[in-house]
């Protein structure tokens, strides 16, 4: 079943054109992260879906239901934002409670349903604390606890995590995978961190100037950019670009070469000096020299378009 389809969605503020022409088809289940540079539109898209801004053109389907003029209640989406959203003067209690009692839900029910979120965010013993009682990971699982209650029917987040220092990204980014695990319910997540969103994603959605350069798998946006700006965008340290006088009779604007792709050979084509100590035992400032094998290598045409999609034909 399709769990969202987006087709030719545009999106204006004066002369500044935010989504131009995009169009997306999610899966039930599926996780899907977007990824581009900043003001490329991916939280401008994300608003547009959950209802908080209109588009000037284009559909928006939600599990087979053309949703563009109904309101945020009832596209049954849930947003969580980077700034966490909470209502700093209630209890994580009160938090949960407040979008339930507006569903018109019992105080059995209520109840019932916080304890379950509770006991898997492991916020249970938090019910009682004000979000300036918790710490920054504890207010993160309180934002997403917030989604959860409402049991929507598909999740967006927006860089949710970016807040958090390095070790707390880390641990509320497993806990956001094996709850999706759990739930199986499909998640549009927004990020700039290359791990999550190759370790998270489904397929990932690589954008730029509000225009889906590429839509795939972690790896086939890795290993097979479309263009040259998903190659050096996807991957960190990202790709190295390489004069095409390296490899001769190729019609190539630029050879595009992985970090990992590259060793060292005492004629190698490549030469540099070495800034930093590493494994190998070279003096700083040393000369060195190194290759690549063709196969590892992506080529580009004069408009940034990789030409081959073949490795092995090189």
């Amino acid at each position: 079943m399709i769990a969202l389809r987006l087709t030719d969605i545009q999106k204006t503020y004066g002369d500044n054109h935010v989504l131009c022409d995009v169009n997306l088809t999610i899966e039930d289940g599926e996780f899907i992260v977007i990824v581009g540079p900043s003001g490329c539109g991916k939280t401008t898209l994300l608003r547009v879906i959950a209802g908080l801004e209109t588009p000037d053109a284009g559909e928006i389907m939600l599990f087979d239901t053309v949703v563009n003029e109904m309101s945020p209640a009832q596209r049954e989406v849930a947003m969580v934002f980077q700034s966490y959203a909470l209502y700093p003067h209630l209890t994580v209690f009160k938090n949960f409670e407040f979008a339930l009692k507006l569903a018109g839900m019992t105080s059995e029910q209520i109840q019932q349903r916080i304890n379950e979120v509770a006991q898997t965010l492991s916020l249970s013993d938090y019910l009682d604390r004000r979000p300036s009682e918790l710490s920054g990971g504890q207010r993160q699982r309180v934002a997403l606890g917030r989604a959860l209650v409402r049991k929507p029917r598909m999740f967006l987040f927006d860089e949710p995590l970016s807040n958090l220092d390095a070790a707390l990204r880390m641990n509320t980014r497993i806990e956001i995978a094996d709850l999706h695990r759990t739930l199986n319910t499909p998640i549009l997540y927004v990020t700039h961190d290359q791990t999550e969103a190759m370790t998270l994603a489904d397929r990932i959605v690589v954008m730029r100037a509000g225009r889906i350069e590429q839509i795939g798998a972690p790896l086939e946006l890795y290993n097979t950019p479309n263009n040259r700006f998903v190659a050096g965008f996807i991957g960190s340290p990202a790709m190295n670009f390489i004069e095409p006088d390296l490899l001769p009779g190729l019609e190539a604007a630029c050879i595009g070469v992985r970090p990992e792709h590259l060793f060292i050979a005492e004629d190698g084509r490549l030469s540099g000096k070495v800034l930093l100590p590493g494994q190998w035992e070279f003096e700083r400032g040393a000369p060195i020299a190194f290759d690549f094998a063709n196969a590892d290598a992506v080529l580009f045409d004069a408009q940034g378009d990789r030409i081959v999609s073949d490795r092995e034909a090189l």
